[in-house]
């Protein structure tokens, strides 16, 4: 199966992809995008390009693994795609994806602004990693 990973922000979203087989998540773009309207219009762009057969949305689970209002939210832009792009929408724990892939981009020695680019899609590799691990266990 192949996959879209989405690490959903206010401003940019970051986008992955990714398959079963060979379970390497690679960054597809950041998406910079100022109503959800433009958002949803390029991520429909994107599912029709890379024809996955469901996306994988970072769920932001708090720290203590409760849920609050950016959950909700991410729950329900999940469910929008899924009813619009007629495609399974999986939630997967966000927790630390943005600092894993920070961690790589400090290492990476690229300066603040070509980090800027793709710390988002970054992110979208790291949630597609997580959830290639937690179906393999």
């Amino acid at each position: 199966m192949r996959y879209l990973a989405i690490d959903l922000g206010d401003r940019r979203t970051g986008v992955a992809c990714g398959d079963d087989i060979l379970r390497l998540p690679a960054p597809i773009e950041v998406i910079d995008a100022t109503t959800r309207e433009v958002l949803l219009s390029r991520l429909e762009k994107l599912v029709r390009e890379y024809g996955p057969d469901a996306l994988v949305v970072g769920l932001p689970v708090n720290m203590d693994g409760t849920e609050g209002p950016r959950a909700k939210m991410a729950r329900e832009f999940a469910d929008v795609c899924a009813t619009r792009f007629a495609i399974t929408a999986i939630m997967q724990d966000e927790r630390l994806t943005s600092f894993a892939a920070e961690s790589s981009l400090n290492r990476s020695g690229k300066t603040h602004g070509q980090k800027k680019k793709i710390r988002d899609a970054l992110a979208a590799c790291e949630v597609l990693k997580d959830f290639f691990g937690r179906r393999s266990e």
